[in-house]
């Protein structure tokens, strides 16, 4: 179709040498099945490791929508490791994962990440790095080493709890209980929570005021008659 107008004259190289600039990979699948037996060999060769993946910490989910939700994290704080008794580097030696960039936010999580170490190490046999006579103090003996069997899975992993509740009998108290009332009650508490303070330091301190103890005594009279009444 012949130009219209006044554009640029068309110039279209389709006579270029493509096959030159092609890179061909018919070598890919015996690269890809070469790089599995590497690793295969390497796994029977350095055999038995602490696990297939490293130790990692148990975590709640970040946002309002999770956060109630546990499960497991990239890596321990320096805090968790130091509370456990442990060196970070040393610690990524025997298989258990370091996160230097997270914090701990609640002493309940730190406790249960430090009670997840401790309980690591004590089933964790540590091969010394040598074969030496002495050996450091934490190393297994040549007796435990024999007895060692390489782990397969996930590290400790997250026990789930369950949520149900067992059934029970309604008592007299479940029937009196409202709890329309109590929510009310306790929003009402922490509405006057500043009235009733000052309202109890008043007291305590003028304890012997006649006019307040005539008007205690007349509140509590028309308490009793009411209570008649009914």
């Amino acid at each position: 179709m012949a130009p219209k107008g006044n554009n640029v004259i068309p110039n279209v190289h389709f006579h270029k040498d493509w096959q030159r600039y092609i890179k061909t990979w018919f070598n890919q699948p015996a690269r890809k099945y070469r790089r599995r037996q590497n690793r295969i060999k390497k796994a029977q060769r350095i055999a038995p490791r602490p696990a297939a993946g490293p130790l990692r910490p148990i975590v709640h989910a970040p946002t309002l929508r999770y956060h109630t939700k546990v499960r497991l994290g990239r890596g321990f704080t320096l805090d968790e490791l130091k509370a456990a008794g442990l060196n970070k580097r040393f610690a990524r030696t025997v298989g258990i994962s370091v996160d230097p960039r997270r914090r701990n936010k609640s002493v309940e999580s730190l406790q249960v990440n430090v009670k997840r170490l401790k309980e690591y190490q004590s089933k964790l046999i540590l091969f010394p790095l040598h074969n030496k006579k002495k050996l450091k103090k934490g190393e297994a003996t040549e007796e435990e080493r024999k007895l060692a069997t390489q782990y397969k899975g996930t590290v400790l992993p997250i026990k789930k709890q369950s949520d149900k509740v067992q059934s029970r009998a309604i008592t007299a108290n479940d029937r009196k209980f409202s709890a329309y009332r109590t929510l009310r009650r306790a929003r009402k508490a922490a509405k006057l929570v500043g009235v009733n303070e000052m309202k109890a330091r008043e007291a305590a301190e003028n304890q012997d005021d006649p006019m307040k103890a005539a008007k205690k005594a007349a509140k509590a009279a028309a308490k009793e008659g009411k209570k008649e009444k009914k």
